[in-house]
């Protein structure tokens, strides 16, 4: 199983996360790229930092909505939404590079991410500046989702992607930050529920249901409070359980 957590999500003097602590515990980084968050310099530390502990990165693509954090819809046209990807994963590449690294896959951030689910024009074009930047790339995402499905029928490799962190509903998506009990705080309940979810079981859904999420890789949030605690507690009741945690696209690095 794959352990990963979003870095480089400061901007100038304000710092959201302690990638640092976070890059000793997972094994692969959805990096910033600038878009939602990141500016050049928190990019590139958060890259040499990754390079330095060998964990793999990916390009983290969202929408151009720094205000918002990404969270927030935009209604881009395909055309220009597949530049703004290219774009980002481009300017992070540009960083793996020096650091001795290179960008392994792409995930897209927030709104982005839980737009192309079901919208099937964005979803396209985010596949589309995928497969035409470098088709070797692998893509992470929802199981199920619009995204993973176009990707696969265009040859690239994909991943399925659950939330260590985060609510769900009935149907296997995500639920809304705007809702209460979307994220979830308690480290050893999240570990728990990792284990279910790395061995393949059942998982309670918001109603209280049970749901079955298949993942390649487990995500904790890094801007969430306690994140370096969530993860420490995740990584360590999968190894405890012999779950051995190793990145889902390591292409060789």
């Amino acid at each position: 199983m794959d352990l990963n957590s979003d870095l480089a999500e400061g901007f100038g003097r304000w710092e959201l996360s302690d990638d640092e602590a976070l890059l000793r515990i997972v094994t692969s980084a959805n990096v910033a790229c600038g878009y939602h968050a990141g500016d050049a310099t928190v990019i590139r530390e958060a890259v040499e930092q990754a390079a330095k502990q060998g964990v793999v990165v990916g390009a983290q693509v969202g929408y151009r909505d720094l205000a918002g954090f990404g969270r927030r819809f935009i209604d881009v046209p395909p055309r220009e939404l597949a530049n703004d990807v290219i774009y980002q994963i481009a300017a992070l590449a540009g960083f793996a590079r020096i650091a001795g690294t290179e960008v392994a896959y792409v995930k897209p951030h927030g709104a982005l991410y839980n737009a192309i689910v079901h919208h099937a024009d964005q979803a396209a074009a985010v596949v589309e500046a995928v497969r035409t930047y470098d088709p070797s790339l692998a893509v992470l995402g929802l199981p199920g989702s619009q995204w993973l499905e176009q990707a696969e029928r265009a040859g690239l490799r994909v991943f399925r992607e659950a939330f260590a962190d985060r609510a769900y509903t009935p149907e296997g998506t995500l639920v809304s930050r705007r809702e209460p009990g979307a994220v979830l705080h308690d480290p050893e309940v999240i570990a728990e529920r990792c284990l279910r979810l790395a061995a393949g079981e059942p998982i309670e859904a918001v109603d209280g249901s049970q749901i079955r999420v298949a993942a390649d890789s487990i995500c904790v949030h890094g801007d969430s409070p306690g994140a370096v605690a969530i993860a420490e507690a995740v990584r360590d009741r999968l190894v405890a359980s012999g779950v051995q945690l190793q990145p889902f696209a390591a292409r060789g690095l």
